[in-house]
């Protein structure tokens, strides 16, 4: 895909290199021009490339994210009766954008949350991008710059883990229509496919074995969950010099029918393996 280098893009990647360029207010206002851009939906952190190709990271967006805390000055602001200490403000305009926000719900400015997304008492950070219809639930957390897709379920107590450094790091990436169970964690850029479910308590890192277990012999997966896999806790043994030790997998046991409605399958999915949600 081709690329051309704006202006904007060209400025903060200088001020990248050479910090000292941010006393300079066309470099400073690069910066936050692409804060304000990420609030409202219209740059990404990482996007989907082309049917077949991997997403793209658009390294220089992270680079603004990292320079504008160099920007930011600490302040206290009050909402309601809260109060806050900290280098960015909060996300507002929600009643226009159309976004459902239960108290004490945060996300930060600079994050982008799609018309028709719910958010219960979670914490979506800068940088994430939250697609229309997912519901990040309870105590549910999304870190910075996490893409999650449209028609998501983040259970209650999800960890989707954040990404900053170093900026061409792939970001954490759940895709539309996935379903994740109560107090999974996801972290360290891995990439759950189109509509995969996963069991509560899965944790899965870039070094976690994703193991498919449903053909005659386990194939090991690192790094990204595909499409459509129902994916529950396992372990499996490793031998050290004091002996043999079960250590934490994902384990790969089907896949969602496709003769099943979305919303309903992602309930019974699991109920099809005789899995907790």
């Amino acid at each position: 895909m081709s690329h051309t280098i704006t202006a904007q893009e060209s400025r903060v990647r200088a001020a990248y290199e050479h910090r000292d360029l941010l006393t300079d207010s066309a470099h400073a206002e690069a910066v936050r021009a692409t804060i304000e851009q990420l609030d409202r939906g219209e740059l990404r952190v990482a996007e989907p490339g082309q049917p077949g190709e991997p997403w793209i990271v658009h390294a220089w967006v992270k680079q603004a994210i990292l320079l504008y805390f160099s920007l930011q000055t600490m302040e206290t602001f009050e909402v309601g009766p809260y109060e806050f200490h900290d280098k960015i403000p909060l996300k507002t305009g929600y009643a226009q954008a159309g976004v459902r926000v239960v108290p004490p719900a945060v996300a930060r400015y600079g994050s982008f949350i799609e018309r028709g997304a719910v958010l219960m008492p979670s914490y979506v950070n800068l940088g994430a991008w939250v697609g229309g219809g997912t519901m990040v639930d309870t105590w549910a957390t999304v870190g910075s710059c996490a893409q999650i897709g449209r028609n998501v379920h983040l259970s209650g107590g999800v960890g989707i883990g954040g990404v900053l450094e170093p900026p061409g790091a792939t970001p954490v990436i759940i895709e539309d229509g996935s379903f994740i169970g109560s107090r999974s964690i996801v972290v360290e850029g891995v990439h759950i496919g189109k509509e995969a479910v996963l069991a509560a308590n899965v944790t899965i890192t870039a070094s976690t074995p994703i193991i498919d277990v449903t053909g005659p012999e386990p194939i090991t997966l690192k790094g990204h969950v595909p499409a459509r896999s129902v994916v529950v806790p396992g372990t499996r043994a490793k031998r050290f010099p004091s002996g043999e030790f079960q250590l934490a997998a994902a384990l790969i046991i089907g896949q969602r029918k496709a003769s099943t409605d979305l919303r309903t399958s992602l309930n019974d999915a699991l109920r099809d393996f005789s899995v907790s949600v």
